[in-house]
């Protein structure tokens, strides 16, 4: 085992590898998804604003570099490289806290908010939203409807159909908002556990080199 690694458990170790494991691989996952998201998708585009998915690139790429600095750290001798990570996963706790309660506020408003999200779409969007949930305008027949397609051709059919899109759209978008923030909200479990794991190997590295000095007292007591 190296030197900067014997004063140290097997068990803290591998805690230590897990925690940066996890937080690698949510890094990876959150910035993956945040670009897939952009791709081609008619609810998922009105769900998710380009402010989110920006938002979750940069908390992605955030994750994923500390990670990747949390092993290029680890291996520098002291104690000080290490309660430099912690300042680090202090800040990504706090990234993480601000976009996960972001997403959790706006939940709290999905029906008045996807109103204006679905008033800033065009016609043509609008007439394919409502004909894939089969609604016809949005609070009502005659709140933000677009006439056109095979559900709402005209005002008549609007009326009749007394569909209205806010209940789908609010039931599609609140499941994967509550889904998504969630899990950000569960990746500071990944930064807890390894600003802990941290701690304990800057403890035990104080320990080293508190008998470092001794012995090189010792040492020179003899010379």
């Amino acid at each position: 085992m190296p030197p900067l690694f014997t004063m140290l458990s097997k068990r803290l170790i591998v805690a230590w590898a897990f925690f940066t494991l996890c937080l690698m691989a949510a890094g990876i996952v959150t910035l993956v998804l945040s670009i897939v998201w952009r791709q081609p998708s008619l609810l998922r585009n009105l769900t998710f604003s380009n402010l989110d998915l920006t938002a979750g690139t940069v908390l992605g790429s955030i994750l994923l570099g500390t990670s990747v600095l949390s092993i290029l750290l680890i291996t520098l001798r002291g104690k000080r490289p290490l309660v430099l990570l912690n300042w680090i996963l202090l800040l990504d706790g706090i990234a993480i806290l601000f976009v996960a309660t972001f997403i959790w506020i706006y939940t709290l408003h999905e029906r008045n908010n996807y109103h204006a999200v679905f008033g800033r779409q065009s016609n043509a969007t609008k007439i394919m939203i409502q004909d894939e949930l089969s609604c016809c305008g949005y609070f009502n027949a005659t709140d933000e409807v677009a006439f056109g397609g095979t559900f709402c051709p005209d005002q008549a059919a609007a009326i009749a159909a007394n569909s209205f899109c806010v209940t789908p759209i609010v039931q599609f978008a609140d499941k994967r908002l509550n889904n998504v923030f969630s899990t950000i909200y569960g990746f500071m479990a990944i930064v807890i556990g390894l600003f802990l794991s941290s701690m304990c190997i800057i403890k035990k590295r104080q320990e080293s080199e508190r008998f470092e000095k001794i012995d090189t007292k010792r040492a020179s007591r003899f010379v």
